[in-house]
């Protein structure tokens, strides 16, 4: 009976210990959902205005530039998965991979080879382990992310998609990554602290969509510099911006969904401790009545040993 008290009381301790812990973790999150949100927030106006300049300069312009070009045949098409290098965050990895793998499924069901971009340790860790090959990652800023760490991406998709891609599987970019034709991102969208879904969007080459008008002649602009010469500078940035937003994305949906596991975390722990609490007192009292009928009883077989005399 004593060492079942024992044993709960060591539960006790390491449950506690285990709860100090959750909640830790669930402040700091917490703290950086904020700051997160922040940073989102204050890239979303460039991100809005590049766009715009964007859409405005290749709807008014006949440009032909490779970036707003679809490929006549995709042979290899690039996916870029972006999870986080912690782990205790309950599903957010599980789902972002699990829709990387979807849409690879997707891609090879049509014939399209594969060339599987990584940001995170998570990511990089699985497909490692089941010895899937990955062209190149990107691991240690998941949580903070940086524009320079989205320029670095950037700069190497675009490489591998300037190379293009052919029947052979020798053919490299600058870089030496191979060609890819078209190039895919997945990541974590923030909806709102309980809500954070992971998706599939389309990044290179761009689609951009002619916006509608009511009624009226299409306006006409003037480009100084010449368009083409405008769209070789911006649609690089136009690029990085949008791998930078999904960082962003990502890194808020990270700390969301940290928050609410180590809240849930803290939650069951609280549970346990009552549970533990109340086995190890009902142990001690039956421990303590054990004792008290172990003393009466001796006292009663004194006293009638006594009695006999």
């Amino acid at each position: 009976m004593a060492g079942q008290v024992q044993a709960l009381r060591r539960k006790v301790r390491s449950v506690r210990s285990t709860k100090k812990i959750a909640k830790a973790q669930e402040l700091v999150a917490t703290s950086k959902i904020a700051k997160a949100q922040e940073r989102q927030s204050a890239a979303k106006p460039y991100a809005e205005a590049i766009t715009g300049v964007l859409t405005e300069l290749a709807s008014n312009a006949s440009i032909d530039h490779p970036l707003l070009q679809p490929r006549p045949r995709v042979l290899r098409a690039g996916v870029l998965l972006i999870t986080s290098d912690r782990g205790l965050a309950g599903a957010y990895n599980a789902n972002a991979i699990r829709t990387a793998e979807g849409l690879i499924s997707r891609l090879r069901a049509d014939n399209k080879d594969v060339a599987l971009y990584v940001v995170g340790r998570k990511a990089l860790s699985y497909y490692t382990f089941r010895g899937r090959p990955v062209e190149a990652s990107w691991t240690g800023f998941s949580g903070e992310p940086t524009f320079a760490d989205a320029r670095k991406i950037g700069e190497s998709l675009l490489a591998a998609f300037e190379a293009g891609a052919d029947d052979t599987e020798t053919t490299y970019g600058p870089d030496g990554i191979r060609g890819v034709d078209e190039i895919h991102i997945v990541s974590t969208s923030f909806k709102s602290l309980m809500t954070q879904s992971a998706g599939s969007r389309f990044l290179a080459p761009m689609q951009v969509e002619e916006k509608k008008r009511e009624g009226g002649p299409k306006p006409s602009y003037e480009f100084e510099p010449e368009p083409e010469e405008m769209l070789a500078a911006l649609l690089p940035k136009y690029i990085n911006t949008r791998i930078y937003a999904a960082l962003l994305d990502s890194a808020a949906s990270e700390w969301a969904a940290r928050r609410r596991a180590m809240k849930s975390a803290s939650d069951n722990a609280d549970e346990l401790l009552k549970t533990y609490t109340r086995e190890m007192n009902s142990a001690r009292q039956a421990a303590i009545t054990q004792e008290i009928s172990e003393i009466v009883g001796g006292a009663n077989a004194l006293a009638a040993a006594g009695s006999d005399e």
